[in-house]
């Protein structure tokens, strides 16, 4: 399977612009700038789209992995926050909140964590990668 995103950028790095879109037309020339990474402009920056990324891949695995052990899965809820530090992303941290029926708080944990380590987006970053797991 491959899959791909487009970015394009006109002008220099503070002034200028750009616009990103995937290949499902999810993000269509969707605007990013200076002002939206760093300050609080309108539109995306990497660092959202990398914490999307995270965030959807480590469910859908937790979710797969949860389905092997037979459990029955209402809602699982992740955030990811994405730390970029001095030009370097030094930390990925996804906040979990699940409700599952009849699994322990142990194997819920056990789950997380292995999830964590085998997302496909978890391997490919080369950064501290933390979890706080919930079931409500």
């Amino acid at each position: 399977m491959k899959r791909n995103a487009t970015a394009v950028w006109n002008g220099d790095v503070k002034t200028g612009k750009g616009t990103i879109s995937t290949q499902s037309k999810t993000l269509d020339n969707t605007q990013y700038s200076f002002k939206t990474r760093f300050e609080d402009g309108i539109g995306t920056n990497p660092e959202e789209l990398v914490a999307a990324a995270h965030a959807g891949c480590f469910t859908m695995q937790l979710s797969a992995f949860i389905g092997e052990k037979g459990f029955t899965i209402d809602e699982i809820k992740t955030k990811c926050d994405i730390t970029l530090t001095e030009g370097t992303i030094v930390q990925s941290h996804l906040t979990v909140e699940a409700k599952i029926k009849n699994i322990s708080d142990t194997e819920f944990q056990e789950l997380v964590t292995k999830a964590e380590e085998n997302c496909p987006i978890s391997k490919l970053f080369d950064t501290e990668i933390t979890s706080s797991a919930t079931l409500v």
